[in-house]
């Protein structure tokens, strides 16, 4: 399993505009083959930003099929333009626990 990780600076005065944005968003995204959920997280220092956790059943997942996809067009079209700067995004894996 792979956590994608973003933050998310979202521009000053939209944050209502994003959130209501993302929740239609948040519909494509879940539709996609391999995810498996996500959240997203408002900061409560620091105004505009924001978190987005993804997870997904494999790198590929995401890399290729969420944003090799028509779905991520709309996604990309509905979010896109509210954030400065553009969010880098990360990708992470569990470790095993002994």
């Amino acid at each position: 399993m792979i956590l994608e990780v973003a933050i998310l600076n979202v521009k000053p005065g939209l944050s209502a505009d994003f959130e209501a944005d993302f929740r239609k968003a948040s519909t494509i995204i879940s539709s996609m083959k391999g995810y498996i959920h996500h959240e997203l997280q408002k900061c409560l220092e620091v105004e505009n930003k924001y978190i987005l956790l993804v997870r997904w059943e494999s790198l590929e997942d995401h890399t290729v099929g969420f944003r090799e996809s028509q779905e991520y067009q709309q996604w990309k079209a509905l979010l896109h333009h509210y954030y400065d700067p553009f969010p880098v995004v990360e990708h992470y894996e569990d470790i095993e626990m002994e």
